[in-house]
């Protein structure tokens, strides 16, 4: 399929999710453009849908702070860059680590993000957005100020709190690796015994659902040697 038939059935299928009276988000690499201004070609186009409409859906928040635009001539709600930064955060996969997309858009969008959402999004998992933070000044060192500085003290403030805390002995320890890549702590739940923070109550996967991620693997190439 070439390019204008692509950008067509694109098109077609907006259309269709509109005259349906479904609600619909357009993320992805149109999602990232009207937020960073970095345009970029790529096999999918990404849809998200309310859970009632099945896809790939996610909560009403998504919907509230969604952004409109048009997207190959039909008007549309765009992600919000702070779901984009969330969503993105936890992907590190060997074969593919979003942390450049989240550089560019803290530099993009750092002075009107509402950053107090970005944090409540992250919740338990605030070391994700720490270490994307700290990276963030690593490669952009003349713009780091551009993060506000409350969040910076903040987020340190809880890692001195952890530091200084004796962490709990489990009897099986949590791996929360897999929150991160499908492939990569397969090691550490297969051989060392962990447990798999995406079936504790950290996650709202089951062992099904595991298990197709797994299974996927294959599609993309196969699993990294130990």
């Amino acid at each position: 399929m070439d390019d204008e038939a692509t950008f067509a059935f694109y098109a077609r299928s907006m259309k269709a999710l509109d005259d349906a009276g479904v609600p619909f988000l357009v993320g992805g690499a149109y999602a990232f453009e009207r937020s960073t201004g970095i345009a970029r070609h790529t096999k999918d186009f990404d849809v998200f849908v309310r859970p009632a409409d099945l896809g790939e859906a996610f909560d009403d928040v998504w919907f509230e702070h969604a952004v409109d635009d048009t997207v190959l001539g039909v008007r549309v709600q765009l992600m919000p860059a702070e779901e984009m930064i969330w969503s993105k955060g936890f992907i590190m996969e060997r074969e593919r680590y979003d942390g450049a997309d989240i550089a560019h858009l803290l530099h993009a969008r750092a002075e009107c993000l509402d950053w107090g959402r970005l944090l409540a999004r992250y919740g338990r998992h605030w070391r994700v957005l720490f270490s994307h933070l700290v990276l963030f000044g690593f490669i952009y060192p003349s713009d780091r100020g551009r993060i506000p500085a409350w969040v910076m003290q903040d987020l340190t403030r809880r890692l001195h709190r952890e530091t200084a805390t004796v962490p709990v002995r489990e009897t099986t320890p949590v791996c929360r690796g897999p929150l991160l890549s499908r492939a990569q702590y397969l090691h550490d739940i297969e051989q060392r015994g962990v447990r798999d923070a995406r079936l504790t109550h950290e996650s709202a996967m089951n062992e099904e659902d595991v298990q197709l991620w797994t299974d996927g693997i294959k599609v993309d190439g196969e699993r990294p040697a130990a």
